[in-house]
């Protein structure tokens, strides 16, 4: 059935942003939905929607706006043919910032709010987001005990010592609540570490997605769900665009959906691990989405 194949891209918005998630009990400072301020000039596609998706490391009492960001998913999804990508960008990635020189992509959070991260992502890809999205560990853990148990296809068994202790499995896991967290953060013990935690976020997102799905077409579900945002997440965006967001992301075709993780090389930059990515691939991966939210190949 159509509402039982909804793909990763559906969880990014429908699932993490709480677009679709009625009655949810996130307070508003975990959760943040900003409309990006497009530079003059730029040449966007009003067909195709755009969201950067940032998890933030903010610990209780910071600012999750500006804080680093530990995650970061750059989703599109075509209006005209239900075409949808999720670009995800390793969190070390170093990177130039606008006007703050060169660091890891996640300080630019840290440095300018929203914007300026969506501005580095742009730099990055050769694309603008429309939106920016940004949640905390404690807000995706809410959502999860909202949302209630998913279940995520893990290819290899992993584990941390203070993340995770017992670890998971591989094949399918069940995850709850501080688990859902806990699988999408851990990187150290993972052979291809920011990569595979990366490709491990959208593993998440995609369990999320199930669960939504099993609700998505519920009469009144998305209009309901327009008014919980309202309710519970801190937004500059009109009812009446949240709405339309909603209706985009349920119109994706799951078989028009592609994933890629951005490659790149470990280097050491002033003694600090980082990651070096293509810049090369990240053009590429731009090049191809911009006008249709499709990549031909990872």
């Amino acid at each position: 059935m159509r509402r039982l194949v909804r793909t990763v891209v559906l969880a990014v918005v429908l699932a993490v942003v709480a677009v679709v998630l009625p009655n949810s009990t996130v307070a508003p400072t975990y959760l943040t939905l900003v409309k990006y301020e497009h530079a003059e000039g730029v040449d966007t596609d009003p067909d195709v929607l755009w969201i950067l998706a940032v998890g933030s490391d903010a610990r209780r009492g910071e600012d999750p706006l500006r804080s680093r960001g530990d995650t970061l998913q750059l989703v599109g999804i075509d209006t005209r043919t239900g075409a949808a990508t999720t670009i995800g960008i390793p969190r070390d990635s170093w990177v130039p910032i606008p006007g703050y020189g060169s660091n890891r992509i996640n300080a630019a959070l840290y440095f300018g709010g929203p914007q300026l991260m969506g501005e580095t992502v742009a730099a990055l890809i050769g694309i603008e987001p429309d939106y920016v999205f940004v949640t905390t560990f404690w807000g995706v853990e809410q959502i999860a005990k909202d949302v209630g148990p998913i279940t995520v296809d893990n290819p290899v068994a992993f584990s941390d010592e203070n993340l995770k202790p017992q670890g998971f499995p591989q094949g399918k896991v069940v995850l709850r609540g501080y688990n859902v967290v806990s699988f999408g953060r851990i990187r150290k013990t993972l052979a291809g570490g920011d990569f595979d935690r990366s490709a491990n976020q959208q593993r998440v997102l995609e369990g999320f997605q199930r669960k939504v799905a099993e609700n998505a077409d519920k009469p009144g579900w998305i209009e309901s769900g327009v008014l919980s945002v309202l309710d519970n997440v801190h937004t500059n965006v009109a009812p009446a665009e949240l709405f339309v967001i909603a209706q985009a992301i349920t119109q994706v075709d799951p078989k028009r959906i592609t994933r890629c993780v951005l490659p790149g090389g470990i280097g050491n930059i002033g003694g600090a691990s980082v990651v070096i990515p293509s810049t090369s691939t990240a053009k590429r991966y731009g090049d191809d989405a911009r006008k249709d939210a499709t990549i031909k190949r990872c």
